[in-house]
């Protein structure tokens, strides 16, 4: 049922000439087998080999193609955006405005300052250089804050994910006020410690039939972080306090 109910979603690259002719009038088949084959879109195949497309793949071609349009991007430029926008990046609208994101792909506008908990990795990946830019720190401070456990690469070692982007920017905040990444190592050990608290409370939860994985835990686990969370910033509220007040 439910792969029938999968395979009903999908057009035929005829259907979604169809559907995009209305906005794009010179489209052909033939433009749409092009643009596969630059690597800008990748429907699926039936066992027969006909093409199937999603309306993830929809909207990507459209995209595609008001940026051509509107904004006479190169396909190579144009598929740097949605590399970055599937990995999670946000890209600048091209000055005119006209051609609006997909959608239906993965972005991250921001990376605020939360006692809110995510226990899955975000989507974002972004390479070494791409974190630099986006926190401002150099190349070197990046490295060490790596030889000192803050933060770390995927598997794969080329992307860093969004927990790592929010370390590196609380870091860089923290050394722009005159600490050190050396310094920052024993914030690393307490949170390590936090985190085995954080799963010694919740273990008898995930004993429990059906729940191993389950919403429950991971309310749990916010729930719980987040007061941590608190409770750390009013002991470090009091200790200034009473520094200052001596």
């Amino acid at each position: 049922m439910a792969e029938a109910l999968r395979e009903s979603a999908l057009m035929t690259i005829g259907e979604v000439l169809s559907v995009l002719r209305a906005e794009f009038p010179d489209l052909t088949i033939s433009k749409l087998r092009f643009l596969e084959s630059a690597g800008l879109v990748d429907p699926t195949r039936t066992p027969s080999g006909y093409r199937k497309y999603s309306y993830v793949d929809v909207d990507r071609l459209r995209y595609v193609l008001r940026v051509q349009r509107d904004n006479y991007l190169p396909l190579k430029v144009i598929k740097e955006h949605l590399d970055a926008l599937d990995r999670g990046l946000v890209q600048d609208e091209p000055k005119s405005g006209k051609a609006a994101r997909p959608r239906t792909l993965v972005s991250v506008d921001s990376f605020p300052d939360t006692a809110e908990f995510a226990v899955t990795p975000g989507a974002v990946k972004v390479t070494r250089d791409e974190l630099s830019q986006l926190t401002g720190l150099s190349p070197d401070q990046i490295k060490e804050l790596e030889s000192y456990g803050l933060i770390a690469t995927l598997k794969n070692g080329r992307y860093f994910d969004a927990d790592s982007v929010r370390v590196a920017q609380a870091a860089q905040a923290a050394i722009e006020k005159g600490l050190e990444p050396r310094h920052l190592r024993g914030f690393k050990v307490s949170a390590d410690k936090e985190v085995g608290l954080l799963a010694q409370a919740v273990s008898p939860m995930t004993g429990k039939r059906g729940t191993r994985g389950s919403a429950e835990v991971d309310e749990a686990i916010r729930e719980l972080a987040s007061v941590c969370v608190k409770l750390h910033t009013a002991l470090v509220r009091a200790g200034i306090n009473k520094e200052t007040s001596t």
